[in-house]
């Protein structure tokens, strides 16, 4: 079992910055694609940021020159430099992965609450 713990959330003024991480821990496993989405109260969950395996990324629109994503393959942790933080970042940050263990599947954080005042 492969599991992905966030960490970094908080509370933030607009204008400010925060930094997430997300750390896979297990046994004999290798991710590949991780990525972050964000759900706001009442709205569905998105992508926010993707990096691939060979370092590859995307991003939503809403975030493009704001936010960064950045992986350490060798600690299994995926980073979001979020700048510039607005009041609609506001939501509930999850981390996701496809991890290889006997197969590929999908594995979620259980989620880390990102709050921007205005």
């Amino acid at each position: 079992q492969v599991q992905l713990e966030e960490s970094g959330g908080g509370l933030v003024q607009a204008g400010g910055s925060l930094r997430l991480s997300c750390v896979a821990s297990g046994s004999s496993f290798v991710v590949k694609n991780m990525a972050w989405y964000r759900q706001a109260p009442g709205k569905q969950r998105d992508l926010v940021a993707l990096i691939s395996y060979s370092g590859g990324t995307n991003y939503a629109d809403s975030v493009k020159g704001r936010f960064t994503i950045s992986r350490d393959s060798a600690k299994n942790t995926v980073y979001l430099q979020m700048n510039n933080l607005k009041p609609e970042d506001t939501a509930v940050y999850y981390c996701y992965a496809v991890v290889q263990k006997e197969g590929f599947f999908n594995s979620w954080g259980q989620g880390t609450q990102v709050t921007v005042s205005s």
